[in-house]
């Protein structure tokens, strides 16, 4: 054969773009991979129970004849191909499905595993509750506490109050001696800043922030007619019982 002169038609005719040697190379291979898979998926033997499986599903799927005992007994007692079972024909109509066990689990052990994972999902929604229930009771104790820490820095504002309210009545009846050392603010404490020392002032003795309120309250009512939550001097005890709400917070709300 003679070699063919590159200046003719069919080299001329040639589609000579970069590359596409290789792209039609690919796909030369990959075509004739598929082929080769195609060709071993035929000529591949099948499996045991592979066989077992084609065999089983094609028995089943085809309706029981004359030559099946059981069906020709059903026959003989009046039975007829379609029709459900029973005397009033109540029963089934088609046969009761075969379920193939392949694992090699025993018996009760997929009832097992469900019981287990159902366990483990009512120990996961007590928890998720239990953390839920104490979340709720710190945010509830939380709450109680800030609101009584407000509670008794309000008390202690209304000591302090009370505390200066009677010194300055008792100077002016010329009172130099508190009747008690608490009854009054020391210059140099009412001075602090600090929240944490005012609490200790107010802490001192062995009487509570809400005591000591309580029997300053009953003093300045009872030595100078004056009820701190009124704000209000009254002339005697008969004024300030008739005018006045109480000797309690609470009791001017």
């Amino acid at each position: 054969d003679e070699e063919e002169d590159y200046m003719s038609d069919s080299f001329i005719k040639q589609d000579v773009r970069p590359g596409l040697p290789m792209v039609r190379r690919v796909k030369e291979a990959i075509q004739k991979e598929e082929k080769q898979k195609e060709a071993n998926e035929k000529n591949r033997q099948k499996s045991i129970k592979e066989e077992e499986k084609e065999r089983r599903d094609l028995v089943l799927k085809s309706a029981l004849g004359n030559e099946n005992k059981g069906f020709a007994l059903l026959q003989k007692m009046g039975y007829k191909s379609g029709q459900a079972l029973g005397k009033s024909g109540e029963g089934i109509v088609e046969p009761i499905p075969l379920n193939i066990k392949t694992g090699r689990s025993g018996l009760g052990h997929e009832e097992l595993k469900k019981r287990k994972a159902e366990e483990k999902l009512e120990n996961y929604r007590q928890k998720l509750h239990m953390k839920k229930q104490a979340n709720e009771q710190a945010a509830d104790q939380f709450r109680i506490r800030f609101k009584n820490k407000q509670e008794e820095r309000k008390m202690e504002g209304d000591l302090r109050k009370s505390q200066r309210a009677c010194q300055q009545l008792d100077m002016q009846k010329d009172i130099e001696v508190p009747k008690e050392t608490w009854f009054w603010i020391e210059p140099e404490e009412e001075d602090k800043k600090d929240e944490e020392d005012k609490e200790d002032e107010c802490t001192s003795s062995d009487l509570s922030v809400s005591e000591k309120l309580h029997i300053l309250t009953a003093y300045l009512r009872k030595e100078h007619f004056y009820c701190i939550w009124c704000g209000t001097t009254y002339e005697d005890t008969e004024d300030l019982s008739l005018n006045c709400p109480g000797d309690s917070a609470a009791d001017h709300d």
